[in-house]
């Protein structure tokens, strides 16, 4: 499914949210670097869930598909040494970040050449401020001009890391996983303020799960402690529903008529959460109950958001903003443009075809609302980024005409029954190619 025409509809129904792919990929690693056998359930499979499985079966830890207790999500039986060890030169990590930064460390400490290969955009993703620790740490790496393949050869020594605040959050986690298993004890400082802080309070999370100790000292410029000589602990685990993809299906109720998203966790450490906040904010008809949130159709408003703890969900509010009565405005949003697209190009491109008012800044965007609906009409593209194509069909509601979406199938990288839980709640799509 590449290209697809959407009718507008007004969306109704419920929708179980798929397992969260932030969460799935750590608990997965997780269990990879333990000495024995877990079992991972509630996985919604993606090609980026499945690239992390690769790389760890590379790094020889087996892992096996098993049935699944909760109908319609996958089971994971994982069995690793305590250690990993290398079980092949080159490693393919798809189109995630998550896997290609999540590894990087552990594959620099394999003592032997690992490769990772990548493709589309994560070729060309930053990844200077490991190239940074790799040069200090006088580990050996070879790459094409800062791009992919990224060839790593060489043992981490235990000491201090030093890392900007202002990169992505997966470079501290990646560490983090790797540096408990040194010989002695590290350190890892942030020398900036730490932005996107949700998603490492997710690992140290999930790390304390699998025996890991580490020592959090907060504040702007945090400090992590890390022991050595740890070993991760076998463990079963279900994976929690994920907020960004339930960010959809939220914004959806408020565009259509009444959308469930069930299966999430309010005591998540998920910075997506954010959602419910701020669609609060902005006045939309929100409900929650125990494991879900509904969203009824209603007049919404404009107000700040700031992308800096939750960048996932801010196309998907970019759509609701160009709906909205008011004028909204994205911050600290810089980051997406390093995403699998410039997401906020894309989603001033894509919108302002269908009629909106998105003025693209430097950091973020201004969204002048039209309450009364776009015109639609027009043929859009997703960029090749699963989270324009979802949120551009969610935009199709608002549209007085159909569009047409190139690049529909993108949405297999994080959200593969995407499309299928999109008609479930009454929404119409017609293939064309």
């Amino acid at each position: 499914m590449e290209k697809i025409k959407i009718i507008p509809t007004k969306l109704q129904g419920t929708v179980q949210v798929p397992s969260s792919k932030s969460m799935g990929h750590r608990e997965i690693i997780c269990a990879g670097l333990a000495a024995g056998t877990s079992i991972i359930d509630n996985i919604s499979m993606s090609k980026d869930i499945e690239a992390t499985m690769r790389v760890l079966r590379a790094m020889n830890v087996s892992v096996d598909e098993i049935p699944s207790m909760i109908e319609g999500r996958h089971a994971l039986q994982i069995m690793g040494t305590g250690h990993p060890i290398a079980s092949a030169d080159t490693v393919d990590c798809g189109e995630s970040g998550s896997t290609l930064r999540f590894f990087i460390p552990l594959g620099a400490n394999l003592g032997c050449p690992l490769t990772f290969i990548g493709h589309g955009k994560l070729v060309s993703r930053p990844l200077q401020a490991y190239y940074d620790i790799l040069d200090k740490q006088f580990v050996q790496y070879f790459n094409d001009n800062g791009k992919l393949p990224l060839t790593v050869n060489g043992l981490l020594m235990p000491g201090k890391y030093e890392l900007p605040g202002d990169v992505s959050s997966q470079f501290v986690s990646g560490l983090l996983f790797a540096l408990p298993l040194l010989k002695g004890d590290s350190e890892i400082i942030i020398t900036s303020p730490l932005e996107s802080s949700s998603y490492v309070d997710m690992t140290l999370n999930c790390l304390a799960k699998y025996g890991i100790k580490v020592e959090n000292e907060g504040g702007a410029h945090r400090r992590y402690l890390v022991p050595g000589k740890q070993r991760f602990k076998a463990q079963d685990s279900k994976v929690e529903g994920d907020w960004s993809q339930a960010a959809f299906w939220t914004v959806a109720g408020s565009l259509g008529e009444s959308v469930t998203a069930s299966g999430v966790d309010f005591t998540s450490l998920q910075g997506d959460k954010a959602v419910v906040d701020i669609m609060q904010r902005m006045c939309a008809a929100l409900t929650q109950d125990a494991g879900s949130v509904t969203v009824e159709h209603g007049a919404t408003k404009a107000t700040v958001i700031d992308a800096a703890n939750c960048p996932d969900i801010i196309p998907i509010l970019t759509v609701l903003a160009a709906v909205s009565e008011g004028t909204t405005h994205i911050i600290n949003a810089g980051r997406l443009r390093i995403k699998e697209c410039d997401r906020l190009a894309a989603m001033t491109s894509e919108l302002n075809k269908l009629g909106a008012r998105v003025i693209e800044e430097p950091e973020g965007l201004l969204i002048e609302g039209q309450p009364q609906g776009l015109r639609g009409g027009a043929e859009v593209d997703a960029w090749n980024d699963h989270r324009i194509a979802m949120s551009l069909a969610v935009a199709a509601q608002a549209c007085a005409e159909p569009i047409v979406l190139t690049g529909a199938g993108s949405v297999s990288k994080s959200y593969p029954d995407f499309w299928k839980d999109y008609t479930s709640v009454g929404g119409k799509i017609e293939v064309m190619a």
